[in-house]
């Protein structure tokens, strides 16, 4: 828009490092770059755009320049209805062209990422019941596992059962499965504890078994088993290789983040749920917060992890996590009250105050945060 044409090749290598980028989201199916750059120049109708390109979703925007400073607008659109998803701006210098494309084109494929996933969510769940498929019952699944209570933990493990049994090579079921067990086994939730841990990496070694090189399924086996007491260094190599493979999947940060909190890496593990909040600020993250908060408190900087813990709380009511790393980090800065507060509003969600960690393997760690948590169900009983 900058009415230079000799400046064309900026936006052209902004949609490239764009489509680049979305294209390693492997359940994103991407139209390649020539058949996009058919409509560049054009006043297009999107929902033609959509009919033509067999596509659901359209990404558009411009670049404008002016000086060494540039502007570059994205708005996602269904092609169906024409309603616009998300829209935003990013402003940044020249002085790094390349680093700025880095940058903005990470940055739309983490926000578009979860966003199309919303998107279908929504379509799945206006479908008659009697015609799911087990992508249908997945999606049905997320809402109940982003929820983190117990009783949606549950109903999430019974619809991708169902999916489980529907496609017994379904990756990402199994995967998210596993996850689900791994959180049931945080919370205190299982009714039987060894069978369900057993279940959850029975599940993540099944996902892992024909994973192939989707991010999501390497990830969510890796939280898995890192939690549920498998070796945490195989387990953050699954990680690291999500991450090579899609360097903008924000989950995978955050899952990351945990598996260096549970290996003793508090500052590594705060950077990578800061990275996962970045790739995703608009709908911000109760785990992120809550394991920023336990890096802080890890780190000994203890008004630092209340302020991140009390945001995780907020966000998380439902979840046991944010109750028990107050209460020790309370108890650690004298303030037994509000220590004997967060036990009461842990007991009200478990029975299990959370008096044994073993998945954090630093034994520094986990004395630091079960001193606290005894001295506040100590004080409370």
């Amino acid at each position: 828009m900058s009415g230079d044409p000799d400046q064309e090749y900026f936006a052209d290598g902004m949609v490239e490092e764009i489509i680049t980028a979305l294209s390693r989201i492997r359940w994103l199916f991407v139209i390649a770059r020539n058949s996009s750059f058919t409509y560049k120049g054009h006043s297009v109708d999107v929902k033609q755009v959509g009919r033509e390109l067999g596509v659901r979703y359209v990404l558009e925007g411009s670049v404008r320049k002016a000086g060494q400073r540039v502007r570059i607008t994205g708005q996602l659109i269904d092609a169906v209805t024409g309603a616009h998803l998300w829209a935003d701006r990013f402003d940044g210098s020249l002085e790094d062209v390349f680093e700025l494309q880095d940058k903005v084109a990470v940055t739309v494929a983490g926000i578009v990422e979860p966003t199309l996933q919303a998107a279908e969510i929504r379509h799945s769940m206006g479908r008659p019941t009697n015609d799911l498929t087990a992508y249908d019952l997945y999606l049905r699944a997320i809402p109940h596992v982003h929820a983190h209570g117990k009783d949606g933990m549950i109903e999430a493990l019974g619809l991708l059962g169902e999916a489980i049994e529907g496609d017994p090579q379904y990756g990402l079921a199994l995967s998210l499965a596993a996850l689900c067990r791994a959180d049931l086994h945080v919370a205190g939730w299982a009714s039987d504890v060894e069978s369900n841990r057993c279940n959850g990496l029975e599940l993540a070694r099944r996902a892992l078994g024909i994973a192939g090189d989707d991010p999501a399924v390497l990830s969510r086996a890796a939280y898995a088993l890192g939690c549920l007491d498998e070796d945490i260094t195989t387990a953050i190599a699954l990680a690291d290789q999500s991450l090579e493979l899609n360097p903008s999947f924000a989950s995978g940060w955050v899952n990351s983040g945990w598996l260096r909190l549970w290996a003793g890496q508090a500052d590594t593990a705060i950077e990578h749920f800061l990275t996962g909040t970045r790739l995703n600020p608009r709908a911000p993250s109760p785990a992120a917060s809550l394991g920023i908060g336990i890096g802080h408190f890890f780190a000994r900087r203890f008004a630092e992890a209340e302020v991140a813990l009390h945001r995780s709380l907020q966000l998380f009511p439902g979840w046991v996590g944010p109750y028990r790393w107050l209460a020790s980090c309370y108890a650690h800065m004298g303030r037994l009250d509000e220590a004997r507060a967060m036990v009461a509003g842990l007991r009200g969600a478990t029975s299990d105050v959370g008096l044994t960690a073993k998945r954090y393997r630093n034994l520094e760690h986990r004395e630091l945060y079960l001193s606290g948590l005894r001295l506040a169900a100590g004080e409370a009983t």
